[in-house]
């Protein structure tokens, strides 16, 4: 039997193809492990580290979005400046009086003031959430506010009146009581001597919860007087719209024979419900349109002292 020498020895290899899906599937393996893992310990940590981070980011969105009002802050460094300031300016119990009564206003009040004063910022912030107007016979004064405090708003207003024709405007009023200078009516259409129409139509239409009489600030017989300044007052309170509803009135300076008669005249007496150092307050309420009176029971004296017209108040 003969051996065939060209026999060849044959040896069997796995395929190839078969060694490298074998490859694949296990770096397919290690890649869904590893991603599996990864997200596993993500988890993890987002489950410790929110709290804490959702608080910061409370924290950091409550501080950008709700920082301190504007208004608030400019009273604040406006006072911290002038702290020994000699400009004169209301007393602690005065300003109290008037916080007190913006505080209790059921809505946000609309808050009328007659004069640019000390306190024109600390009047803003107080009536945070309400409307503050400010009437100054200054239109240098109301500009130079305006630029520096853009959110205020503020109007200059011309007095045609003086302190020496007291006596002749009020018997012009008692003259014109049913016609130009009647207690109810609106002022922008009016004729009355005594009554503001020279301001913007809404400062005639809105419903003026607080209304404070401070201005103008000289006094001397020349000087326009706040013979205006309060009969205007009297008159936006009892003509007050949507609804009437009482309206408060201050009168600073309220021992000054103006500010004392005109008070008495077209506020009354029986109105005046407290009197805190020389700052008069009234509360009135809306009349009728055929009503011709601005006092139920008119008086000609005051029981407090009259002061000169001579007195100086810069």
């Amino acid at each position: 039997m003969k051996t065939d020498t060209n026999t060849k020895l044959i040896l069997l290899h796995p395929p190839v193809h078969k060694q490298g899906n074998s490859h694949r599937l296990w770096l397919l393996f290690f890649i869904t492990f590893f991603t599996f893992a990864f997200h596993l310990a993500l988890s993890t940590t987002r489950d410790f580290i929110t709290p804490t981070s959702t608080a910061a980011t409370s924290s950091s969105t409550a501080t950008s979005t709700f920082p301190l009002p504007t208004s608030i802050t400019d009273a604040l460094l406006h006072y911290a400046a002038t702290a020994n300031s000699t400009t004169p300016h209301m007393t602690s119990a005065e300003l109290h009086s008037i916080a007190a009564v913006l505080r209790r206003c059921s809505s946000p009040c609309n808050f009328l003031i007659f004069g640019l004063t000390h306190e024109t910022l600390l009047w803003k912030a107080l009536n945070l959430h309400g409307r503050t107007v400010i009437v100054d016979e200054s239109a240098f004064r109301v500009g130079q506010l305006e630029q520096s405090h853009p959110d205020i708003e503020a109007y200059d207003v011309q007095y045609t009146t003086k302190v020496s024709e007291l006596s002749e405007l009020i018997d012009s009023a008692r003259e014109q009581l049913r016609n130009e200078c009647r207690p109810v009516q609106n002022l922008l259409f009016s004729e009355c001597k005594l009554g503001i129409n020279d301001l913007p139509n809404h400062i005639y239409e809105l419903a003026w919860d607080v209304i404070l009489v401070d201005g103008p600030r000289r006094y001397f017989a020349a000087a326009p007087g706040r013979m205006s300044s309060i009969f205007t007052a009297g008159v936006l309170a009892r003509s007050k719209r949507d609804g009437g509803g009482k309206t408060h009135v201050f009168v600073h300076e309220f021992e000054r024979e103006v500010e004392r008669k005109c008070g008495d005249e077209f506020l009354c007496r029986e109105n005046l419900v407290e009197s805190v150092d020389i700052l008069g307050h009234f509360v009135l309420e809306k009349m009728e349109a055929n009503i011709y009176e601005y006092c139920r029971n008119p008086t000609s004296s005051s029981t407090l002292p009259s002061s000169s017209s001579s007195q100086a108040d810069d």
